[in-house]
């Protein structure tokens, strides 16, 4: 049994609060093709709750590529005192067959970070629409969330640039409302080192510029996710935006984790490679508590999940901050 699983027992709850999770919740978005849905969860009690914008990444599985993916993550997060709101992308594989001709098909970098965008814009029609949420989020505490392409978006919305092929100009979709985030395997840096074999599907990820993205974060990067599809770096692309981005910035390295930490994206999924359950109870967990933590310097949730992580041959991972 991994070290964090017996040294966190005091920490990791045993019992979780009960969450209430509506989905779909529907947006009517000017100018996008179609509709924005949105699943939201959230604590049944409490009040003040800050808000995680929570983007799924992009591949082959048709749920969990979706809003309704990444649920290992968000009922955590909502139980620990967060409303998680989780849009379909455009990018989403059950849209594909009525958006799939459009010219940002099928990754849709940029509609993705409008879609966090738009769902600040639109609280109040969400708290409506969802019973028991109505006068209880604290729009000064908004955090985004983001694994793979979703880390992207997040990058995106931190104040990273890219530079629009079409046009040659840079954009900037920084997100003020946004002041914390955390990066799950995201993408690293562009230039001659985005040089992988599937480089020509996305060639945007060759300008991106991590250099601008200022909002504070934490990146958590798997030691052994090697994407070789996007770069021949190696595992330490994925920790760029703690490298290369001003601070301050976090970084929670997962030592044997792969690209889907054990199983983020939902349990029992066939497209995790490193499976284990324990690896997506600490991933949930920790990044919980660096959010808990960021949003209120009273809270000593990060300090103590930190404690929680063993050292020696069988640790589960190590932070760094600078």
């Amino acid at each position: 049994m991994p070290e964090w699983t017996s040294v966190a027992d005091t920490y990791l709850h045993p019992t979780a609060p009960p969450v209430i999770s509506v989905s779909p919740v529907t947006l009517a978005v000017p100018g996008r093709p179609l509709d924005l849905e949105v699943r939201v969860s959230a604590p049944l009690t409490g009040t003040d709750l800050a808000v995680i914008l929570l983007s799924h990444g992009h591949g082959g599985a048709y749920g969990q590529s979706s809003l309704d993916g990444y649920l290992p993550l968000a009922k955590v997060w909502a139980a620990r005192g967060f409303v998680v709101i989780q849009p379909n992308h455009l990018s989403a594989p059950r849209l594909s067959h009525l958006v799939g001709d459009r010219p940002e098909a099928p990754l849709f970098w940029r509609s993705r970070a409008e879609d966090m965008s738009s769902i600040l814009d639109r609280l109040d029609e969400i708290e409506q629409a969802v019973p028991l949420l109505a006068g209880r989020i604290d729009r000064s505490k908004v955090a985004v969330a983001g694994h793979s392409l979703g880390g992207f978006t997040g990058e995106l919305l931190l104040g990273a640039r890219i530079t629009d092929l079409d046009t040659g100009e840079e954009v900037n979709l920084f997100e003020p409302r946004i002041t914390q985030g955390v990066l799950i395997c995201a993408t690293g840096r562009g230039g001659d080192t985005f040089n992988g074999f599937l480089t020509d599907h996305a060639p945007f990820l060759k300008t991106v510029d991590l250099t601008t993205m200022t909002t504070p974060a934490l990146v958590v990067a798997g030691g052994k996710d090697d994407s070789q599809h996007w770069t021949t770096m190696g595992p330490d692309w994925h920790a760029d935006p703690y490298h290369l981005a001003p601070r301050p910035k976090t970084l929670l390295t997962v030592f044997n984790g792969e690209h889907l930490l054990g199983g983020i994206q939902g349990h029992d999924n066939v497209e995790t490679t490193d499976e284990s359950p324990d690896r997506v109870a600490a991933v949930a967990e920790l990044t919980a508590a660096y959010l808990r933590t960021a949003f209120d310097s009273d809270d000593t949730a990060w300090q103590t999940a930190q404690d929680a992580l063993a050292t020696g041959p069988d640790a589960f991972g190590q932070v760094e901050s600078r």
